[in-house]
């Protein structure tokens, strides 16, 4: 169970990789993208996929743009990591307090 939620965490990250070069060097291309990230060509293609899926990009003739959505992410994420690591904490707090 927590190796699947590890493994969703370590692919979140890469989405939010993948977005914040997108912000940073917008338009881009898969190529240029996973050159940048030195990330494999298809794991920037499907964290592309998801991120379009999300609204957060679109694709445009010069490549890959950040949509309005991808600043309201980038700009809350600090508190909503902080609210998962507090939960998390409760958990770990909670299962020692068991022990």
């Amino acid at each position: 169970m927590l190796t699947k939620l590890k493994s969703e965490i370590e692919l979140a990250s890469r989405h939010l990789e993948v977005i914040r070069a997108v912000v940073e060097y917008q338009p881009i291309g898969i190529m240029k993208l996973s050159d940048i990230l030195d990330l494999p060509y298809h794991r920037v293609r499907y964290s592309l996929r998801i991120l379009e899926q999300e609204g957060y990009i679109r694709a445009s003739p010069a490549g890959a743009v950040a949509t309005a959505r991808a600043a309201d992410l980038l700009g809350g994420l600090e508190a909503r990591v902080d609210e998962l690591i507090a939960l998390l904490e409760a958990i770990k707090k909670e299962n020692s307090q068991n022990l």
